[in-house]
């Protein structure tokens, strides 16, 4: 019968679906009595909060992760962090690769869309590239990690604070254990430690960059020319991404947030400044205290977030470089765009400019709603939505404070942001016939 059911649906729409279930199913949970530390059950509305957030690799929480939720709790939350950053689908077709079962057209065709897959050949060789890339670079951050922690926290704490922070990082969740410290704080208290902090960062880089960047990289190593114009368009703008901002933050916060550290640890914390935003969500200084121009910044990387086809969120940065490209090529009275000697496809822009206008127009409507409806100021709501949609989980702490109204405002962002935007839009409407039908065109003044 669910078989059935399925065969009937579009592969975006079991996609989005298959989140939905996710979703309610860790909000059952997470109601439960064994899943909080005082043994109460937990508001519905809290508990989806929180099972959208895990399941959406977001992080924004209603309550500290740490002192909340029983170790039950936190094993269902680090459970829908990781099927929710590898993807449903990635999840369900491991056990199929386990347990040695074939993998058949229709399966391969899903695993394509979940995953950013270009081709539906490699598909299967892609999949486990994604389980073993996982299990490698998550055990390698826990070690290291454990390192670290063992000798502040002890060995069973210090062990398991290892492994879920690897896990998140990696995911790009942003939740964290760190309310043991003091509630809310992230990764504040560990300011100083540049170990720590560099492993954060490259967990969140590479969970970020997306599956199909691993894979030219595993085939390719160091062969640039040979890469896909996806894997040169990702790395570059990422580059861009990570070192433009963390110069701009270590020049607007040199004597601000970061002025009590050492230079060393000014740059390491500024690189966190400009990696975090790209949707993981974890931060080591007060967000309330950073400048107006860093606070820009910062909305400004969480809109554009990861990589298709990753653990991370947001508009995406192939989105970003469309856009960027086409203003050039508009300027230069070019055709077409064009970047690494290749000419970018026509329903590029159109794809981008829909993605783009539609995250941005979630973004103003959401945040025009909750400040009619709360009392916090335009920025710091516009700074928490914009947080939602590109599931990135920094907060300028209003998260706990939300009406009902505005926490399921901020639950659909999440679900939106996560899936896609347009995806979302495209599940609703896959199923309209389109009449061949081309209409008289007319040129209009643009700009």
């Amino acid at each position: 019968m669910i078989k059935k059911l399925f065969k009937k649906l579009t592969y975006t729409q079991i996609i989005v679906l298959s989140f939905v279930m996710m979703i309610l199913l860790g909000t059952i949970l997470l109601c439960l009595p064994i899943s909080s530390a005082s043994g109460e059950f937990t508001a519905p509305i809290d508990a989806l909060f929180t099972a959208t957030s895990a399941s959406c690799v977001t992080g924004l929480i209603v309550f500290d992760t740490c002192t909340y939720w029983s170790l039950f709790g936190q094993i269902v939350i680090l459970t829908l962090i990781q099927i929710g950053g590898l993807g449903f689908m990635v999840f369900i077709s491991t056990f199929s690769v386990f347990l040695k079962k074939r993998i058949g057209l229709y399966e391969r065709r899903l695993l394509m869309q979940a995953e950013g897959n270009l081709r539906l050949s490699g598909v299967v060789v892609l999949l486990k590239r994604i389980i073993k890339g996982t299990l490698l670079f998550e055990g390698l951050g826990a070690i290291i990690l454990a390192f670290r922690f063992i000798p502040k926290m002890g060995w069973g704490q210090g062990v398991y604070n290892a492994v879920f922070h690897s896990i998140s990082a990696f995911c790009n969740a942003g939740f964290d254990l760190m309310g043991k410290y003091e509630k809310f704080s992230s990764f504040t208290h560990f300011s100083d430690d540049p170990i720590v902090l560099i492993t954060i960062i490259l967990l969140i880089t590479i969970g970020g960059i997306g599956f199909l960047v691993w894979s030219d990289v595993l085939t390719f190593k160091t062969k640039l020319k040979k890469y896909s114009l996806h894997s040169k368009l990702v790395l570059s703008t990422s580059a861009i991404l990570v070192f433009v901002p963390l110069i701009l933050f270590l020049a607007f916060e040199y004597n601000g947030v970061l002025r009590d550290m050492n230079l060393f640890d000014k740059i390491v914390n500024a690189a966190f400044m400009a990696v975090s935003p790209r949707t993981a969500g974890m931060n080591t200084v007060d967000l309330n205290a950073i400048g107006d121009s860093s606070e820009i910044i910062t909305d400004i990387l969480m809109l554009v977030g990861g990589s298709p086809g990753s653990t991370a969120g947001g508009l995406k940065t192939t989105t970003l470089a469309v856009l960027v490209l086409s203003m050039i090529a508009a300027a230069r009275h070019d055709t077409h765009p064009q970047i690494f000697k290749r000419r970018l496809p026509d329903d590029a822009l159109k794809q981008a400019s829909a993605i783009f206008t539609v995250y941005v127009s979630a973004s103003l409507v959401a945040a025009i709603v909750i400040s009619a409806i709360e009392s916090s100021d335009i920025t710091t709501v516009l700074f928490e939505v914009i947080s939602a949609v590109g599931t990135v989980g920094l907060t300028r702490g209003i998260t706990p404070t939300l009406c009902i109204a505005s926490k399921i405002i901020i639950v659909l962002l999440m679900f939106g942001g996560r899936v896609g935007g347009l995806t979302l839009m495209l599940s609703l409407a896959e199923k309209r016939m389109n009449v061949p039908l081309d209409r008289p065109e007319e040129k209009i003044l643009v700009g």
